[in-house]
């Protein structure tokens, strides 16, 4: 295509799709950022990418658009864990993105979350820092709302020890 040829329009799917990116899309990088994603801003643009390529919108695709972002955070983990364990260890030094959310406030709640198993860590933070109810928090990780229950009780009895063993 040269550069007097016009591109193509999108369509609306794509239309509904750029509406939801300016919506969610610093939504979406702080999720990421809270599961402890090393680029966030990387996950929550793949994210979009992989809903636009779905083709059509569901009728509200946040919880869609957040279980990707969930999905890619925890297959970001599992690669990352993978290429430490064939690495030699190395001095790291953490992403702009971690330092922020380090320096917020609540930097201790942080590193206590930091500590949890990743289910539990997701619960947490889809609950009191996005405002889920379970049912949409169940539908997000793909659990049943009984685990949901089960997760945020255990990562919340973990997280008062945490904090407890702290003060």
């Amino acid at each position: 295509m040269t550069s007097q040829q016009a591109m193509p329009p999108l369509g609306p799917a794509a239309d509904g799709v750029a509406a939801l990116f300016r919506a969610r899309y610093l939504e979406m990088v702080r999720l990421a950022g809270l599961l402890g994603a090393d680029d966030p801003e990387d996950i929550a643009q793949e994210a979009f990418a992989r809903l636009m390529r779905k083709g059509g919108l569901a009728a509200d695709p946040a919880p869609y658009l957040r279980a990707i972002v969930c999905n890619l955070t925890r297959n970001r983990h599992r690669h990352l864990r993978v290429v430490r364990e064939k690495t030699p260890r190395a001095v790291s030094e953490p992403s702009p993105e971690q330092a922020a959310i380090l320096r917020e406030d609540h930097a201790e709640v942080i590193g206590a979350l930091t500590a949890l198993p990743a289910r539990r860590r997701e619960a947490i933070v889809l609950r009191f820092w996005l405002d889920l109810s379970e049912r949409e928090i169940a539908t997000t990780m793909g659990v049943s709302p009984g685990t949901v229950k089960s997760q945020l009780s255990r990562g919340l009895a973990a997280l008062a020890r945490a904090l407890e063993a702290k003060a």
